[in-house]
């Protein structure tokens, strides 16, 4: 199953030449999902050659304009196109108010259905559901309610031993019992052990999102042992109290939080917009956390 991250926008606060505001695309298992939705985000879709109308649902993890500035323009470039097919919103409860103010003085009627979902940054709480992967908020400490999200993949089915099944010459109309795990009884006694004709699946990953945040230490339950941490990491640490004081993250830090938690792959990204060059950043990421990625515009990482 596919499920892979491509980043739209990798810079905090403001737009700066060659980066953009917070915007990431996220494929599990072909079904794309938006987390977060900065100023630009609809020409860098057109940039790398992806399509607004795929787009199922967006997370929007706080009300600073980095973070959802350009979600009007989508929702209203979506309508222009001609969608129908309804669209899920998750963010805190005042965005609402933000879009129905919006589309109520542009006097716009969308030819499609919003399912709004609002989040609470409280406690962790399983906001999506499908039959790939759950959605559950991370709390998160910034300076305005903020919630990070943790995307996991579904189990999935046992892997058919091909070779061994038509070698036994074992019906096809068995086989979708055979990947739920179940041990057979075919007409005539025979006994099929499922251990024998399957394999196990992979381990579900699991990929977490935090957004604007002071490194603090309350989160790191939410996203232990995760198989992809995307982190902010808006400054390098000469320059931590000043993190402290937004209540952002330096690169330092972020890498300290991958460490503890065991993350297995760390981006660090939200990158002010100081920085012409990103390279200190990571230099600094990778003496506490080896396996340190960018989250570099137009990229696409496996999760």
């Amino acid at each position: 199953m596919k499920f892979e991250v491509t980043i739209l926008g990798s810079s905090s606060a403001t737009p700066v030449f060659n980066r953009n505001p917070t915007a990431q695309l996220l494929n599990c298992n072909e079904k794309i999902y938006l987390i977060d939705c900065g100023e630009g985000m609809q020409h860098q879709l057109i940039r790398f050659g992806l399509k607004a109308s795929k787009i199922d649902a967006v997370f929007i993890s706080h009300l600073h304009g980095d973070h959802y500035f350009g979600l009007i323009g989508l929702l209203s470039t979506m309508h222009l196109n001609g969608r129908v097919k309804p669209f899920q919103i998750f963010g805190p409860a005042p965005l609402k108010e933000i879009l129905e103010m919006q589309f109520k003085y542009s006097d716009t009627i969308l030819r499609y259905e919003i399912d709004f979902v609002a989040t609470t940054a409280d406690i962790p709480r399983i906001i999506f559901e499908n039959q790939d992967m759950t959605v559950e908020t991370i709390v998160l400490n910034h300076r305005i309610p903020t919630t990070g999200f943790k995307f996991t993949e579904k189990k999935r089915q046992r892997k058919l031993i091909s070779e061994k099944l038509e070698a036994d010459n074992i019906p096809v109309e068995y086989y979708p019992l055979l990947k739920r795990g179940l041990n057979l009884e075919l007409p005539g006694g025979k006994l099929i052990v499922n251990d024998e004709y399957t394999l196990d699946s992979d381990d579900p990953k699991c990929y977490c999102y935090c957004s604007d945040t002071l490194a603090d230490g309350t989160y790191l339950e939410s996203i232990r042992n995760c198989t992809m941490l995307y982190h902010e990491a808006t400054f390098l640490d000469e320059l931590v109290d000043r993190a402290s004081l937004t209540h952002h993250t330096t690169a330092l830090q972020a890498a300290q939080v991958a460490k503890t938690v065991g993350a297995t792959k760390l981006l660090i990204g939200h990158f002010s917009s100081r920085y012409k060059t990103l390279t200190p950043l990571l230099e600094e990421a990778l003496t506490v956390f080896e396996n340190t990625e960018l989250a570099l515009e137009g990229n696409t990482y496996a999760i």
